[in-house]
């Protein structure tokens, strides 16, 4: 096994909405994954040592847990997400020989780190979406065929890390998620940061990720 009950409980990352459910609700599911991050507990001494890179019971070493930081959106919460995903990728990233924080399958790892730094995630990747987080670069400009994909930030900082509002293309974007559709179209999504979270963004249900296909 590569993990115990505490990751794997959120080990569906097709199923979201269906997780919250079970477990009570926005705010019940919500409790609950912040309690991840904050859980102490000792792994046994037959623990995988792919359980590494952990903030409290979250193994950010292992693919099984690289979707979770992008979960809380789906509750409404997407300014949490831009919290723990900052945190990894300032705790857990570095230019040296022991830069990450485990196993790099396939170069997991590091797609994580570079999907975050952009400012969004594909938490379950058939579903076209990719969950915004909070992004590293004052701009950055993806290449989609004979296109381009814009992500411009304003005031971001090492402080500005939560998601004050967003623009798609010139027009309010008041959604926590993207579609990949959007990139390959084109186009610029201008994010402004700020030091303290807009409980409202994303908040809405209309505003939420969906793994509806």
């Amino acid at each position: 096994t590569e993990g115990n009950g505490w990751q794997y409980t959120w080990l569906v990352p097709q199923d979201v909405e269906g997780l919250i459910r079970l477990m009570g609700g926005d705010e019940a599911f919500t409790r609950k994954l912040d309690s991840l991050f904050t859980a102490e507990g000792n792994m046994g001494a037959q623990a995988s040592s792919d359980i590494s890179g952990l903030i409290g019971m979250y193994a950010h070493g292992n693919e099984p847990s690289h979707h979770v930081t992008y979960m809380y959106p789906f509750a409404g919460y997407q300014w949490k997400t831009a919290e723990k995903v900052r945190q990894v990728m300032k705790a857990f990233y570095f230019d040296k020989p022991d830069g990450l924080a485990g196993n790099e399958d396939c170069g997991a790892m590091s797609s994580w780190y570079v999907f975050s730094s952009l400012g969004f995630y594909p938490e379950n990747s058939a579903s076209g979406i990719y969950v915004l987080g909070s992004p590293l670069f004052d701009k950055a400009v993806i290449k989609t065929g004979n296109k381009t994909f814009t992500v411009q930030t304003i005031g971001n900082s090492a402080a500005n890390i939560y998601i004050q509002r967003v623009t798609l293309n010139g027009k309010p974007y008041r959604k926590s998620f993207i579609t990949h559709q959007d990139i390959v179209n084109g186009g610029t999504m201008v994010v402004t940061m700020g030091s303290k979270p807009n409980y409202e963004f994303g908040k809405a249900k209309e505003d939420r990720p969906s793994n509806t296909l």
